[in-house]
């Protein structure tokens, strides 16, 4: 048996990705459904990201509504394939994470994988990053050991950018271990300040920050946050990057323009990776960008003026839909824990070694 569903939903919880995946010699994507978060679970699983009242009872609720999502995502993918259960030999589900604090040895995604198994039928295999972080790693990002296996084709000096609610970068040396590390936000601060100020989910394609002009002294204060002076491994969540770390930069400065302040942070996101790239992997002949943010026209022609040394493009020119390559990566991953092959990465996490990353709750 070799097909795999991956379920991915992201830091930016627009919704849940689910992907058919065949694993041969490289995985091959087959097919793909998308659900969108409802806006009472997204703001119930956003309130689950700080801490706030009867906590431990919200989160076992979030969860339930979050896996009768899920399994419904997978049912429909299947029947959309006219693939039955019995022809998947697992589902490989992130989970949402609602905690990542990897300094302080935890991280939480709820996601209930036994109610999933259940609901579906088929083996699931969940709870990727608490091995690595058991191991003394960052539990993050896991995603640079598949875009190694997807993206490694002798070609030297490449650097993978997936631009989700935050931004991690996969860097590729030939006859070196893969490296990576979260830069830094992705589409978490941009989709926050929008959705505060306008009311909209996201800004399509860039076009509001585009609309705006940089300002100096909020874009200087931004970049002195200790998480930029470091470099990997590490990995960041919604406990650093928020909204009111976006007023607490704000705060002694005077009043600006919302479109400005978009523009502003566009500008953190777009300088984060690519200072974090030139730090770590200045040689990069190419930048191939998955995620959402490979949608934002802005950011991908801010990344191309900031590396003009690299070829900036989507994953789609290497024949890899953007929006997949994350739900693609966790089938992989339940397929490594079901071989029992190892998928963290310790030059990424810095873990103490190799581990087999998952828990597998049988059909």
């Amino acid at each position: 048996m070799t097909l795999y569903v991956g379920v991915m939903s992201g830091s930016s919880l627009d919704g849940l990705d689910f992907a058919l995946v065949e694993q041969d010699d490289r995985p091959r994507l087959l097919g793909t459904h998308y659900i969108p978060m409802p806006d009472d679970l997204r703001a119930e699983l956003l309130g689950l990201c700080s801490s706030g009242p009867d906590e431990l009872a919200r989160a076992g609720i979030a969860e339930q509504k979050w896996v009768h999502l899920a399994a419904q995502g997978v049912l429909a993918l299947l029947d959309q394939q006219n693939v039955s259960a019995g022809e998947i030999r697992a589902i490989g589900s992130h989970g949402q994470t609602i905690r990542h604090e990897p300094a302080r040895g935890f991280t939480i995604q709820i996601g209930n994988p036994a109610l999933l198994a259940e609901l579906t039928g088929i083996t699931v295999v969940s709870d990727f990053r608490k091995r690595d972080i058991a191991a003394g790693g960052q539990g993050a990002p896991l995603v640079p050991a598949f875009h190694e296996a997807l993206f490694d084709d002798n070609k030297d000096y490449r650097a993978v950018l997936n631009v989700g609610g935050f931004s991690n970068l996969s860097l590729i040396e030939i006859d070196k271990p893969v490296s990576g590390f979260d830069s830094g936000p992705g589409n978490v601060l941009l989709d926050a300040w929008i959705q505060a100020q306008r009311g909209l989910s996201y800004d399509k394609d860039g076009a509001w920050g585009e609309s705006g002009t940089v300002n100096a002294d909020l874009l200087k204060s931004m970049l002195t946050d200790q998480f930029f002076q470091t470099k990997g491994p590490k990995s960041t969540g919604r406990e650093v990057f928020n909204l009111g770390w976006v007023h607490h930069h704000m705060f002694q400065l005077p009043t600006l323009k919302p479109e400005d302040v978009q523009a502003t942070l566009l500008e953190v996101t777009a300088l984060s990776i690519t200072e974090s790239l030139q730090s770590a992997q200045a040689q990069t002949k190419e930048l191939l960008v998955c995620g959402g943010g490979a949608h934002n026209k802005a950011l991908m022609a801010r990344l191309a003026a900031l590396l003009p040394n690299t070829k900036v493009s989507s994953t789609a020119e290497f024949g890899v839909d953007p929006d997949w390559v994350e739900a693609m990566a966790f089938a992989w991953l339940a397929h490594c824990a079901l071989e029992s092959v190892p998928a963290n990465r310790p030059s990424v996490t810095g873990a103490k070694g190799l581990r087999v990353l998952g828990a597998i709750y049988p059909a």
